[in-house]
């Protein structure tokens, strides 16, 4: 499997704004053939910083994911309300294997 977890940090006058967008995102993405999870997680200690963690088949289906119409919308609708540049890390999940999903 192949995890990405993307930390935002988003203006606070745009949370709600923010919050709308990805789970419209989010929710698009768990229709894609190569995603399998799509959380989309707020701090209880900084409401504007946000975690999404998600995981796809593969490397090639997230690659697909960034090429939709739906995830294209988000990242110019998001990108101003953005209070700092995203950070994405990529990751290779060992545990559960892809016979667990």
């Amino acid at each position: 499997m192949f995890v990405v977890s993307v930390t935002v940090f988003v203006n606070p006058d745009r949370i709600g704004e923010f919050v709308e967008a990805t789970l419209n995102n989010a929710r698009n993405t768990r229709h894609e053939p190569g995603n399998v999870r799509f959380d989309v997680l707020q701090s209880n200690d900084d409401r504007s910083r946000f975690l999404l963690y998600e995981v796809y088949r593969g490397e090639q289906d997230f690659q697909a994911h960034q090429e939709t119409e739906h995830y294209l919308r988000w990242r110019e609708t998001v990108a101003d309300w953005m209070a700092q540049r995203r950070d994405g890390i990529k990751y290779t999940s060992l545990f559960p294997d892809d016979a667990d999903w």
